[in-house]
Parts: structure tokens; sequence; C-alpha cells
């Protein structure tokens, strides 16, 4: 069954947010000075640090997450609510400079999550399933590819075929017990994996606010930058399921791989 017009170019128009320029591009257009001139300005094991902050942002999200998305009727995100809430929290950040990205981090990473549920919502996921709402928390690893990932596996199907198994074992334990305080093992493996992939753009985030005269305004534009890149992978990967809950995954697949 070919898709309708309608839907192929809904589905080209996900394909153009879902493969795009990443957040370091953006991020190097509005500064005019390139992410490679922060990341030299980061501290010594950076690395490490960036890891362990994600870990416990994407958990504190996770938690929050699950225990409040309301399955409410679809209706248009609130995008710029969203936005405003992560400038503020930006701007709280750019002031105090890289080291408060630990403290910035869990808050503006809850409030990129509320918005993508607040996107999927609206292309009819319904935010009562387990799964769903891990489908939600796998948009954070969309945004950039694993150091571990080759070109043979980057882009969006590689991404979530990645990741399908970590998820699908976290919903079956969410349908088991639930969230409980303490993380079982699919939890942590899944928060694990997306952190890999997201942690890359929380160190090009870190590496913009780690440029000189970044200040709070600087930051808080970053921030804005930081969360219109996921909503624009949550807008792109929820088309992609609305459409293949209408025409099957392999023909939705079949023709994102055609489209140029």
């Amino acid at each position: 069954m070919p898709l309708a017009p309608s839907d192929l170019q809904a589905l080209r128009q996900a394909k153009i947010l879902l493969e795009h320029p990443g957040l370091a591009a953006k991020a190097s257009n509005l500064l005019g000075s390139p992410i490679e001139k922060g990341l030299a300005m980061l501290p010594g094991q950076w690395a490490d640090k960036v890891g362990d902050a994600t870990r416990k942002a994407i958990e504190v999200a996770l938690s929050t997450a699950l225990r409040t998305m309301d399955a409410d009727t679809p209706k248009a995100p609130s995008n710029w609510w969203h936005k405003s809430a992560v400038f503020a929290s930006g701007a709280v950040g750019g002031a105090f400079g890289v080291p408060a990205l630990a403290v910035e981090l869990p808050v503006s990473t809850t409030i990129i999550m509320r918005s993508i549920a607040d996107i999927a919502r609206s292309e009819g996921e319904d935010l009562s399933s387990h799964n769903v709402r891990l489908q939600c928390v796998q948009v954070l690893a969309l945004g950039g590819a694993a150091k571990h990932d080759d070109a043979a596996e980057t882009g969006y199907f590689a991404a979530r075929a990645a990741l399908s198994e970590a998820i699908t074992a976290a919903a079956k334990h969410l349908a088991a017990g639930g969230l409980n305080s303490k993380m079982a093992p699919p939890l942590i493996r899944l928060i694990t994996d997306i952190a890999a992939r997201f942690s890359i753009v929380v160190t090009e985030k870190a590496a913009a606010q780690a440029i000189p005269l970044v200040g709070a305004a600087g930051g808080a534009l970053i921030n804005t930058l930081f969360i219109s890149h996921f909503q624009d992978m949550a807008r792109g990967h929820f088309t992609v399921r609305r459409l293949e809950r209408l025409y099957g995954p392999e023909r939705v697949k079949e023709a994102y791989a055609a489209l140029e």
C-alpha cells in the first residue's frame, strides 16, 4: 500500500528533521565560533564527568516523566512554554559556567522530556503505555551517534535498532513492577545506552557554553537550541511512528530510504 501524498510529505519532513545537522552546527552558527574551540577549553577528564552527569540527568527525567505523564486527548504541543522554561535554566547555567552543568542538566533534561511527551501525545501516542513512555526517553538518543558507531550504523533507523532490545526489556520490567525507587538492570542498561548517545550532544552544549563571553544570555540561547534540537527529533520520530501504525514499519522504512 503506497503512502498517501500527504503522508509521504509528512515523512519527507520527518526525515529532514531527523537527518539534519545537529546541535554543534547550530551553536557554531549562532556563536560564530566552532565547537572545537569550546571543547579545547573544557576541563581534563571531561568525558567522564559528562557521562556521569548525563546518566544522572536521564535517571531523574525518566523517574519524573514516568510518574507525571498524563494520557490526555491529542492536542497541539506547548513547544514555546517548554522553550521558555529551558531558556531560564540555561540563563542560570550560563551565568555560572560549565561547573553548573551537573545542577542545570537534570532540570533541562526533565523539561525536554516533558516537551517530547507533549509532542508524542500530539501525534496520537498513548502516554499510558510503558513502551510509548520509553520511546519518549529514546528520543534523547537520536541527537548524536555513539563513539563506537561506524558509518553503516548512523542515522535514524540505525539508532532505533541499536536501542530496540533495551527498550523491550525495560518495558517488560515496567509492565511487571513499575518504576521502583531502585533502578532495575533493564532500566540501568537502557539509561546507559541512551547516555552514550545523549552525552555527545551534552558535550557540544557544554563546549558552546565554555566559549568566553557566552554568559547568561548565551547560555539561555544555547539551551533554546538544545531543546529545539530534541523537539525536532521528537516530531520526526513520532511522525514516523504514526505512519508506521497506518502502513506498517517495513513500508514506512522503505519509503523513508527512497526519499531524497
